[in-house]
């Protein structure tokens, strides 16, 4: 009998990933130490390559700017070496190995994790980590940070540098958070660690010197007396929004967002945003719902950007032109509302033809015309007709009666294939 013939070796990571944190090559676990020394090339930061000894002899260097763009050109130039990447912390909590799996596929990558800096964070202050929110803002606007304040949250803030905690308290005090209790962590884990006092936004003073880059910002939302409360689900207060009279207001924004039924990852189109505010909660619904809002007007296009901003999802892509010829090379939408524009030759129609199988459309109207459009529609594609009617209380003399709304035509559909004909319906 033939004695068995070994199998292959096992197959060898192209690309090893290795978490380093601020206490440097001393943190590091044997496995990590192991794959720095036997790599042929050493990617990574300045800092991080710095905190490496000579023993470490691969080829350094440096990520260029902008980092993103670089990598595939990078792992190209190095095919076939033994390439080690340095990231701070755990590689894959908004890291690098995000990046590097995207190119990779995942199946060539090796991961050797080490804790993050909001591991650290979360121990230094006791602060259970399933009860925190982490907001980067590393290479993304400060503004974001607006969509996750609520009062007696708690919030771990990725800092892009030593200026990011004055943004993060100018911010606080802007929205109304001022009373917030911030305090800055340093060098999580080395030598150098240093965690601030706490104060609140209120109070806080730009240090001179400023203080080190590499900071996390721990928040502990405090709503300012008086300040708009805005909720975390859709129909925030109309007092939210700057608009000129073009705005969905609450209740009927509310039953509009019901119906488009957002989920996480999906991409929305708003045609004729006005104030913008279907995008914008739709948005807020889930830090990676994406919406673009179509808007012929460049006054509230840029009136849809600043409500976006202050609403915390400056994310929001804003197409200036008039629909349907502005919706041309957009990508493919998860879900369409039509909030305007729907007499527009071919825009239903359009919208319509853009939205993939299983896909949402949702129209509102308050005319007879467009009205009438909607009620073929669904005679055509199915779905839903609903009138929306919303009365408030106001003052009658010396008593209370109600002022009615103009009622909304709402049509709300989600596309399926025609069985009977193999087309969409």
């Amino acid at each position: 009998m033939n004695p068995a013939r070994p199998g292959p070796p096992p197959a060898v990571a192209a690309v090893t990933v290795v978490g380093i944190g601020a206490d440097g090559w001393a943190g590091l676990p044997d496995a990590s130490r192991a794959a720095l020394d036997e790599a042929e090339v050493l990617i990574g930061g300045p800092r991080q390559l710095d905190l490496l000894p000579e023993r470490c002899t691969g080829q350094r260097v440096a990520w260029p700017t902008p980092l993103r763009p670089a990598v595939p050109a990078l792992l190209a130039a190095h095919a076939g070496r033994r390439i080690a990447v340095l990231a701070s912390g755990d590689p894959m909590f908004y890291g690098i190995g995000r990046a590097l799996a995207e190119e990779t596929g995942g199946a060539a990558l090796r991961v050797l994790p080490h804790p993050s800096s909001v591991s650290h964070a979360a121990a230094r202050l006791g602060w259970p980590l399933e009860d925190v929110e982490v907001v980067t803002l590393v290479g993304r606007p400060a503004a974001r940070l607006a969509a996750a304040l609520h009062d007696s949250r708690r919030l771990l803030v990725l800092s892009a540098d030593a200026r990011t905690p004055g943004e993060v308290a100018a911010l606080l005090r802007d929205r109304g958070f001022g009373p917030s209790r911030v305090r800055v962590l340093e060098q999580l884990g080395g030598p150098r660690e240093h965690i601030g006092g706490r104060i609140t936004a209120d109070e806080w003073e730009e240090p001179r010197p400023p203080g080190d880059p590499l900071n996390i910002v721990a928040v502990e939302c405090r709503r300012a007396p008086g300040a708009l409360r805005l909720g975390a689900v859709p129909g925030l207060p109309d007092e939210a929004y700057e608009h000129d009279g073009q705005l969905t207001k609450r209740h009927v924004r509310a039953a509009t967002l019901a119906a488009l039924a957002p989920a996480p990852g999906e991409l929305l189109w708003d045609v004729g945003g006005g104030s913008g505010s279907i995008a914008v909660e739709w948005m807020r619904t889930h830090p990676s719902c994406r919406a673009i809002t179509v808007e012929r007007d460049p006054v509230r296009a840029a009136r849809i950007t600043r409500n976006a901003d202050r609403l915390g999802v400056p994310g929001l892509r804003v197409v200036t032109g008039a629909a349907p010829a502005a919706l041309a090379e957009l990508p493919p939408p998860d879900a369409v509302f039509i909030g305007g524009g729907l007499t527009a030759p071919g825009l239903l129609d359009a919208c319509w033809q853009a939205l993939p199988d299983g896909g949402r459309l949702v129209a509102n109207t308050v005319t007879l015309e467009s009205e009438a459009l909607l009620a073929d529609a669904c005679r055509r594609h199915g779905g839903e007709l609903v009138k929306l009617a919303v009365a408030h209380a106001v003052p009658v003399g010396g008593f209370t009666g109600w002022r009615q709304a103009m009622p909304v035509t709402q049509w709300a559909v989600h596309k399926t294939p025609d069985p009977s004909s193999g087309a969409d319906r």
